[in-house]
């Protein structure tokens, strides 16, 4: 596979000095000692765009400041988590980056959770406050959290108070945890050090020549790590600025990238799928860069929206355990079907299943209080370089570039959410009428996939309205099955495990 080295250009301090390596991502400690010395040395820059006016670096930063002092005034401590759930907005990532300069653990959690999920998270980490921003979510948290728990909205209606000590957090404390799952079907935290969030952070910014000149325009949720690090701590890190959305409108992107003199935009192939439907891809033209990460790009696709953008999209592959993992060049080759070749720092080896296997700065060490969890994620292969991580992706090396084969954990990408067939099995059980289920993913020009369950009737078949009212309150939306199929019987192995590949 290609070298790392190959994304940088020739003056980059990493290819200059050999000696430096993949030390070099993470020299400045955290990205907290980055951000703030850029908003010190240019207060006056633009930051955030959201509803007709501009955030400059310096409003950011004292915002911040005032943040944390609320936080640590209402009894928080450094090390305490604290659950976040709300869409984009600078309120959100005021609280955000205020929590981590306070010492803060955050824990980001989807905002279409049901009570049952958002539950689960909460009581998973101990947290110790949450910032939701609905009512509903407030409630939820209140009654399941402990009693000196600390509930807010995204504007942390709380008193003013002094932060204390800022940005003291070293590169081995924990920053996020963020919550995936596993053919268990029982969603875990993976621990994300500061040092993991620069790691990433820089690899990406440098691989594709992000600079303080760069505008993205930011519809992508900010709970999930392509919204918040790959885009909101990318134009931090790079000292750019970007146009924030509430959400994907393929009208109110075209608008934002012309109006706006964006240069840049990240999405997922739902989104892709929806410009190029609208005849809105063509208003991107003027971007030097568009991405799309989160779910694998179909062909057909890939060659539809960047004929329309008139520059070819760039693909990359990632995971909530990694981060940022490989990319297609920004200068040199992009290959349709392949998601590039290491980004800075990164390694990448197979087993002899094919599995992809990954190492490096960026790579989580461990899910929070999973210890057999973690161990079973991670393989040593005796090469005197440390474990690697098995990602469940299958994948092989073409003429130096990764390819994506499919999946052994059999996880399913729905709008680039992770969806695991096992969570969605357990609820479905519970529905009149299913004797046995089984979840699948059905391709799908839009959505890339969508959640399917295979059933066998326990008397009168329920239909899919049935089985998606029964998931209501249990299941975020885009887990819920899409497609219904109902079957006489499961297929299954020789020890009775029902086969999925064998469905459809």
């Amino acid at each position: 596979m290609r070298p790392w080295r190959d994304h940088l250009e020739p003056d980059d301090p990493l290819v200059v000095d050999a000696r430096v390596g993949a030390a070099g991502l993470t020299a400045a400690g955290t990205l907290l000692h980055i951000w703030s010395g850029l908003w010190s040395s240019a207060p006056t820059s633009r930051l955030w765009h959201e509803g007709g006016r501009w955030w400059t670096a310096e409003e950011f930063d004292q915002a911040t400041r005032r943040a944390a002092g609320r936080l640590r005034t209402a009894g928080l401590e450094p090390g305490q988590r604290v659950v976040w759930s709300t869409g984009p907005s600078v309120d959100a990532l005021v609280a955000h980056v205020g929590a981590l300069r306070a010492g803060l653990v955050v824990v980001p959690a989807n905002t279409a959770y049901s009570e049952r999920e958002l539950v689960h998270v909460v009581s998973d980490v101990r947290a110790s406050a949450a910032i939701v921003e609905r009512a509903d979510q407030a409630d939820w948290c209140s009654r399941s959290g402990p009693g000196s728990m600390v509930v807010t909205g995204p504007g942390l209606d709380l008193p003013d108070g002094d932060p204390g000590p800022l940005d003291v957090c070293g590169p081995d404390d924990p920053a996020l945890i963020c919550f995936t799952s596993g053919t268990t079907g029982t969603p875990k935290g993976a621990v994300l050090r500061h040092r993991h969030l620069l790691a990433a952070a820089e690899s990406v910014t440098r691989a594709w020549r992000m600079s303080p000149g760069d505008r993205l325009v930011h519809c992508l949720p900010i709970f999930h790590a392509h919204g918040l690090v790959v885009g909101a701590y990318g134009t931090m890190t790079a000292g750019g600025s970007a146009v924030l959305l509430p959400g994907f409108d393929p009208g109110a992107v075209a608008a934002a990238a012309v109006d706006q003199r964006a240069t840049l935009f990240f999405g997922v192939p739902t989104m892709y799928h929806r410009l190029v439907s609208s005849g809105r891809a063509a208003d991107l033209s003027h971007l030097r860069l568009c991405v799309s990460g989160s779910a694998p790009l179909p062909a057909d696709l890939h060659a539809a929206a960047s004929t329309a953008i008139g520059s070819v999209v760039l693909e990359r592959y990632g995971m909530t355990e990694t981060l940022m993992n490989t990319s297609n060049p920004y200068a040199g080759e992009r290959r349709a079907g392949t998601v590039g070749f290491p980004l800075p720092g990164v390694e990448v080896a197979f087993d002899d299943a094919g599995q992809v296997l990954l190492r490096g700065p960026n790579v989580f060490d461990g899910y929070f209080e999973r210890a057999t969890a973690t161990a079973d994620a991670f393989r040593d292969l005796g090469d005197g370089g440390g474990p690697w991580f098995a990602t469940g992706d299958l994948g092989s090396d073409e003429s130096g570039y990764l390819v994506i084969r499919g999946r052994s954990k059999e996880l399913i990408i729905s709008g680039g959410f992770n969806v695991y067939p096992a969570e969605v099995e357990d609820v479905l059980a519970g529905c009149p009428g299913v004797a046995e289920v089984a979840v699948t993913g059905t391709p799908s020009d839009e959505w890339g996939e969508v959640v399917t369950a295979w059933v066998v009737a326990d008397g009168a078949a329920p239909s899919l309205d049935d089985l998606r009212a029964h998931c209501s309150g249990l299941l975020a939306p885009y887990k819920q099955p899409r497609l219904v199929r109902m079957v006489d019987a499961l297929p299954r192995n020789a020890l009775g495990k029902v086969v999925r590949s064998q469905l459809g």
